[in-house]
């Protein structure tokens, strides 16, 4: 297995920065239906936590994998157990999407 030189956690301003520098990276959003009916960040992967394990193949292991959803606890185990399964560039995002609407798009509703 390769090691990464990534962090392991990234706060949404270095996310937001990489989108917006066109860095080949995937947002994976591991809220449930409902918490992303609410709001969601434009272009994630939708994968409910509990269904991660089932569905893995439909994540990408070539590029950066930044897991995030409400405050960063749920996002933090999935990221822990896709690294232990292979997926070497799996980053946590530090308070999720909570702080995603705090701090970078304050018109996104909160909950």
């Amino acid at each position: 297995m390769a090691v990464s030189s990534l962090p392991l956690e990234i706060g949404v301003a270095e996310l937001d920065a990489w989108r917006r520098s066109g860095r080949d990276i995937a947002v994976l959003d591991v809220r449930e239906d409902w918490e992303v009916a609410l709001c969601a960040v434009d272009g994630s992967l939708r994968i409910p936590m509990q269904q991660v394990p089932g569905r893995k193949d439909e994540l990408p292991q070539d590029k950066p994998l930044v897991v995030m959803c409400h405050h960063g606890g749920r996002s933090r185990q999935v990221m822990q157990w896709l690294q232990a399964n292979g997926f070497a560039q799996a980053i946590n995002l530090a308070g999720g999407i909570h702080a995603w609407a705090s701090e970078i798009d304050r018109d996104m509703p909160t909950y």
